[in-house]
């Protein structure tokens, strides 16, 4: 029992979304009927069949009283989400192009765009089995969400390099870069800080189709103005890498529109998508939360079986469905012990009604009229995230112990010993997970770190088809973990968040990189054995070193690849104009120059390690 329950508790820890609690509910149903057979082996099956019709009965009838009453459905929650959404980034992103935006404001903003990523897809998933009109569009609410994911990412590049300019006191090569980003923030200017309904997803598309088609012309145009003052070559390099990230930017951000306008329609091109939301999971963490579990079973048991305690089942059943449901909690410890409180509540007010109230009242309307304050309680404190623990407690247990059965017992001895059994039961499993491999600890901080930058190690390596999108969820929901992990500790979450940035810039611009070099057309400037195509590939296994194991040396390695490689790239001759929009040896320089940027950006958690800038050409940093 107790290897079973680990296993379901690893599971529902592995899950974190509404198939948690599957595993939770095959973790304590095992003890529910396995326990009270070990008496009476004989009535195993028949407690499983009444355990599965009990739980069928309860999902039906939530089911049909929710729907009912004042319905709040997944759907409509997440087509609220999803307006509200692109309202609050686009004035973000407006604060970002001129320069407002403040640095807590920006990393603030970051936290909020990845918890609605992750939280939104665990709507998705939902709404799948509950609306058909979200049903059809499946394949483009997942699409939407992953393009978000990627428009957030081409800003978040865009806005780095912005402030690296600004901060530099490259004000030359800030106010020829300028008018464009003017340009984009007027434009959006109509659409940040209100929802964004189908209609005005149309209205959206049609700007930035125009704002998209003039944009090379109008680089053009600024690029002349720009070299009337003679700027040198790393100031040209800062110029043409801001508007290729821009550039790219507004690209993704007119795909976004066109999915989000697509919605209005039941059936579209855009529903064709296969590439999901790839969640992370540390499986040590998964792996902790299994052995703790078993370990608490095993525990419990053994004193159950040492002291023949008659409510020692009762301890060990309800010890298994506490350890489940904190299981996918950031903080099990506390959930555990508001989950004890709630249990305690259950108890005093259960103790009133089961021998004070109950044999003063016949039949079920005024039994459901006695319940019904508690259950409102309950449900209250439920919906607020502070007390989430204490509601799930007085509303699970107090259903377990203080509701009558059909042939009610008044027994004050084993009621009362049934709930110190429940309240033991989870002050253990708040001790266990304050003693055995918190995950609230530096231990898993420190591994959800080395599994954030092995993301850039993953995009390097993976395979490219999905990569981008699987690139961008996998990140996004590490630190989504990894910032609940740390709750309360604001160096640490900053930390991570600064790891973030750099391991999505410089992750993206390797995969953007890898695209471009994919479809290279044939021609002897971009062959296999070309020193600028090799130059990348060292480049590639100094960023593998650094990310792994960042150190100075480890640095200044990839600082020198880097390097090598725009110089590579710089001495290579193409056979199509020098443009951004035609060549591909421009972008690849760009996507170079943006990766050594972020390597020297004082604000990384890198400049750390970066003793002296290396020697090599002019870059502006």
């Amino acid at each position: 029992l107790a290897i079973w329950v680990g296993i379901c508790t690893a599971g529902a820890a592995r899950c974190r979304n509404f198939r948690a609690y599957g595993f939770v509910l095959a973790g304590y149903t095992a003890a529910m009927v396995g326990l009270p057979a070990l008496a009476h082996p004989e009535g195993a099956f028949m407690a499983a069949v009444w355990r599965v019709l009990e739980i069928s009965l309860g999902i039906l009838c939530s089911t049909l009283i929710s729907a009912a009453i004042l319905p709040q459905s997944a759907s409509a929650a997440m087509r609220n989400a999803l307006y509200q959404r692109f309202g609050v980034f686009a004035l973000f992103v407006t604060d970002g192009l001129r320069g407002r935006s403040q640095r807590e404001a920006f990393e603030a903003g970051n936290v909020r765009f990845i918890a609605e990523a992750v939280g939104l897809e665990g709507l998705r998933s939902v709404t799948v089995f509950e609306d058909p009109h979200m049903r059809r569009r499946n394949g483009r609410l997942s699409r939407l969400n992953s393009e978000f994911m990627g428009i957030t990412t081409r800003f978040n590049a865009v806005h780095q390099l912005l402030e690296r300019l600004r901060s530099s006191a490259a004000d030359q090569v800030v106010a020829a870069i300028k008018p464009g980003l003017q340009d984009l923030a007027e434009l959006l200017d109509g659409f940040s800080g209100r929802a964004l309904t189908s209609a005005d997803a149309g209205r959206l598309v049609t700007v930035l189709s125009v704002y998209k088609e003039g944009l090379p012309a109008r680089v053009r145009s600024l690029r002349a103005t720009f070299q009337q003052s003679n700027p040198s070559d790393a100031e040209q390099l800062d110029f043409h890498t801001a508007y290729e990230l821009l550039y790219r930017f507004v690209d993704d951000l007119h795909g976004y529109a066109q999915t989000h306008a697509s919605l209005a329609d039941h059936s579209h091109e855009r529903e064709r998508w296969d590439e999901p939301f790839t969640p992370q999971t540390n499986w040590m963490a998964a792996a902790a939360s299994g052995i703790r579990a078993a370990f608490i079973l095993v525990v419990l048991g053994s004193y159950w079986v040492a002291t023949a305690w008659p409510s020692g089942a009762t301890m060990t059943l309800i010890a298994a469905a506490t350890v489940g449901l904190s299981a996918a909690t950031p903080n099990p410890k506390r959930m555990a012990f508001q989950m004890a409180c709630g249990t305690l509540l259950g108890a005093l007010i259960g103790f009133v009604e089961m021998f004070f109230i109950f044999p003063w009242i016949d039949g079920f309307p005024l039994l459901c009229v006695m319940l019904a304050p508690v259950i409102v309680l309950g449900s209250f404190l439920t919906s607020r995230p502070q007390y989430v623990g204490v509601g799930l407690g007085l509303l699970i247990f107090f259903s377990t112990g203080s509701v009558p059965d059909n042939l009610t017992v008044y027994n004050p001895y084993t009621f009362i010993n049934d709930y110190i059994a429940m309240v033991l039961g989870m002050l253990v499993c708040a001790a266990a997970g304050a003693i055995i491999l918190p995950p609230n600890s530096r231990w898993l901080w420190r591994r959800l770190e080395q599994d954030l930058r092995g993301q850039v190690v993953y995009a390097i390596s993976g395979k490219l088809k999905g990569l981008a999108s699987s690139f961008e969820s996998r990140t996004r929901d590490l630190v989504h973990q990894a910032y609940g992990f740390a709750a309360g500790q604001p160096q640490v979450q900053r930390g991570l968040l600064r790891w973030m940035f750099v391991v999505l810039e410089v992750g993206h611009a390797i995969i953007e990189l890898r695209k471009e070099q994919a479809i290279l057309p044939v021609h002897p400037a971009y062959a296999e054995s070309q020193p600028w195509r090799q130059s990348i590939r060292v480049m590639g296994r100094a960023l593998v070193r650094l990310f792994l194991q960042p150190n100075s040396s480890n640095l200044e390695r990839a600082l020198i690849a880097v390097d090598h490689a725009i110089s590579r790239v710089q001495s290579t001759d193409e056979p199509f104009a020098p443009h951004f929009d035609t060549s591909a040896l421009r972008r690849v320089k760009s996507y170079l120059h943006f990766i050594r940027t972020s390597l020297l950006d004082p604000q990384s958690p890198l400049a750390a390690f970066a003793n002296s800038q290396p020697q090599g050409l002019e870059h502006a940093s």
